[in-house]
């Protein structure tokens, strides 16, 4: 099984085009990542010969550690420069062999050195400071990942005194491997290193301005550091530029509550503006595709910034300035006037005095730091993923992909007022020593203007309560979720969001499909592995149907691949599931389709393990097309889709889709259009 998919992703053919007005053809696309070189023969083996004697020392190590856990974790420290070398001698991604030679050769180098230390039980690495690239194992497919830190020379191992983190994401780079990032890492301190702080570089898991796999990747991360250092968890800044940018809206709006501070430049901030004046592209969505650029779009979540501060920066003659520019807008229909520094005469860089000025205003909001449990809180989102702001926290939308608004505000030593749209539920969550209300009266809560009367605030100063709607009326709930099948935090939705978790591709075991959907499928589960690796740069994790474990289904959203007779996993969930599919078809409520020409791709919590997803019949959903530019890496497809076979996979789309829509807040199926 692994030889055919190996052969057919060797033969996938490579689609070539200029850059420009070209790259908004939909029937062909030039790859991404750009197709490649191997070094010279001879530099080929020398780095190939090291990388394998690396790989036996790392073995070795390992054996000889195993009953030291806390110098076991520290093997991806070195298994990312192992990983990075490999990868790109691999897969031929070297694009300056001479330069690319010196690179890996140096972080063999850099690993092989590594690795003796640890041996010695003195990882050094973690008590310098300067430049510090290291790498974690994600959990999302086990692969190691790469990020690089800059440490201040202030900084003391051991200190008990947390220190300032700020985050970086990088511009787009399409050559920008994994050899090449920790090359950067290992000789570049970056735009911006303010005192007495740690910066945080990520990968970003490659191209893809930070979305998906690319924003778990910061929360990885930046777990992975605080295993190390003390952070001071009230005084995180979020920063990019360009693509960096453009993440950095989308973590400053959807995550407002993390951050004392935020500091985007250039970049993009929404899907249809951007790629109509930027990208100059006549576009044409789905209506699904309208309610889903509502999942990465900051426009749409401007009121966030009432939580955070942000300092904005544009050059005064960079195309990209619209991305500042439409969030201004945005940001004036909730009563908010941005901070916006525009570099004079400046293109897509940053000016010197600019750079000046942005420092002084974040140095200064840092200093303050975040505020935890602020008194009023205004939040704004479309769904579950971003459920929480600050104390508040969302359990339940009335419609998903619909704007769900709260304000919340404490206005006595026991009262607080609420106000909802679009929220069937939500939780007050203050942790021991955070809430302010006095413990000796019995809150009251003013929802919607409803009067409920809370439990009590326990002496630890910690408080959480439940509340949910019903009928129209709020009453107190026993738990955050108090229905089996909801669409909760987590496990909302839409199909690309399996993949933000971990997941286990699942192929069938048999071949009894029909010719035409046997070799879709075959075609299409291919595409999806190759694709994560080249997109998300990790190996997925694959197995038949036959093999997986009851701890697999326990632990993984589950990517199944085939029909009822191929795959034994979809046969035996098939009765369970809002849409029927059997030998005669597939079947929703309002209309059958034949087996011989449809195929449904959809995403649903597990009937075998419901806290966990199934998805049937596809990858992430962006394809080739949408490579060429950041701001069409959005969701694709719903919840659900039926897949017209007749009609040929394409950049843009894996067949032709005769019909998709979302399931509704209890999973149930609803009428495909709204």
């Amino acid at each position: 099984m692994a030889c055919v998919f190996c052969t057919f992703i060797s033969t996938l053919p490579c689609f070539i085009l200029a850059d420009g007005p070209t790259d908004n053809r939909m029937d062909v696309a030039r790859p991404i990542p750009p197709v490649g070189t191997s070094f010279e023969p001879n530099q080929q083996a020398e780095v190939v010969n090291l990388l394998d004697s690396l790989k036996k020392d790392i073995a070795k190590a390992k054996e000889k550690l195993k009953d030291q856990p806390e110098l076991l974790r520290h093997f991806s420290d070195i298994e990312v420069f192992a990983s990075a070398v490999e990868t790109a001698v691999t897969y031929n991604e070297i694009y300056d062999p001479k330069k690319e030679f010196s690179q890996a050769m140096e972080q063999l180098a850099v690993a092989e050195e590594r690795l003796q230390r640890l041996v010695q039980a003195s990882p050094d690495w973690l008590k310098s400071t300067g430049l510090v690239p290291r790498g974690y194992r994600s959990n999302i497919d086990d692969s190691v990942q790469p990020y690089g830190l800059v440490i201040p020379s202030t900084w003391r191992p051991g200190s008990s005194i947390p220190i300032r983190l700020d985050i970086w994401f990088h511009g787009r780079g399409e050559k920008l491997t994994e050899l090449s990032f920790l090359n950067q890492r290992l000789h570049s301190e970056g735009q911006f290193t303010p005192d007495n702080t740690i910066v945080l570089h990520l990968y970003g898991r490659y191209c893809n301005a930070n979305k998906f796999a690319g924003e778990i990747d910061l929360f990885e991360a930046m777990e992975h550091v605080r295993k190390d250092y003390l952070i001071d968890e009230n005084r995180i800044v979020v920063r990019g530029f360009s693509m960096g940018g453009a993440a950095c809206w989308q973590f400053a709006t959807h995550y407002a509550g993390l951050w004392a501070a935020a500091a985007p430049g250039a970049g993009f901030s929404e899907t249809k503006e951007f790629l109509e004046v930027f990208q100059n592209e006549t576009l044409k969505p789905h209506w699904w595709e309208v309610k889903l650029w509502n999942l990465y779009d900051a426009t749409v979540y401007a009121e966030n910034l009432f939580q955070c501060p942000t300092v904005a920066y544009s050059g005064a003659i960079d195309r990209q300035k619209q991305a500042a520019d439409i969030m201004e807008r945005f940001l004036e229909r909730e009563g908010l006037q941005m901070t916006h520094i525009i570099g004079p005469d400046t293109a897509h860089r940053y000016h010197p005095d600019s750079k000046t000025a942005i420092d002084q205003k974040i140095n200064s909001i840092a200093r303050v730091g975040r505020d935890p449990v602020p008194d009023k809180i205004r939040f704004t989102t479309y769904t579950l993923r971003y459920d929480k702001m600050k104390w508040i926290h969302l359990t339940g939308l009335e419609t998903h992909w619909d704007r769900a608004r709260i304000e919340a505000e404490i206005v006595s030593d026991h009262e607080l007022d609420i106000d909802t749209t679009n929220i069937a539920s939500f939780s007050i969550v203050m942790n021991a020593g955070e809430c302010p209300l006095d413990n000796s009266i019995t809150p009251i809560l003013w929802v919607d203007g409803q009067k409920v009367v809370t439990n009590r605030v326990l002496t630890d100063r910690s408080w959480t309560v439940h509340m949910t709607k019903e009928k129209g009326n709020w009453k107190l709930s026993s738990s955050a979720t108090e229905h089996a099948l909801k669409k909760i935090p987590g496990l909302q939705g839409p199909i690309d969001d399996a993949f933000m978790d971990r997941f286990l591709m699942v192929g069938p075991g048999s071949w009894a499909m029909n010719t035409e959907v046997g070799d879709w499928v075959s075609r299409e589960m291919s595409h999806a592995l190759q694709h994560w690796r080249q997109q998300f740069r990790g190996e997925p994790r694959f197995k038949l149907d036959k093999d997986v474990t009851e701890s697999d289904i326990k632990e993984s959203n589950l990517i199944l691949w085939g029909d009822p007779t191929s795959n034994r996993l979809i046969r035996e969930i098939a009765s369970q599931l809002p849409i029927r599919w059997d030998h005669q078809g597939v079947h929703t409520p309002e209309r059958d389709y034949p087996p011989e020409r449809y195929l449904p791709a959809m995403i649903f919590p597990n009937p075998l393990n419901p806290s966990k997803y199934i998805v049937i019949n596809s990858g992430f959903t962006y394809r080739e097309y949408d490579y060429l530019n950041n701001a069409r890496q959005v969701p694709k497809l719903p919840d659900w889709a039926i897949l017209d076979l007749s009609i040929p996979a394409s950049p843009r789309w894996p067949a032709g889709i005769a019909e998709a829509g979302f399931f509704g807040e209890r999973w149930e199926w609803k009428d495909a259009r709204p």
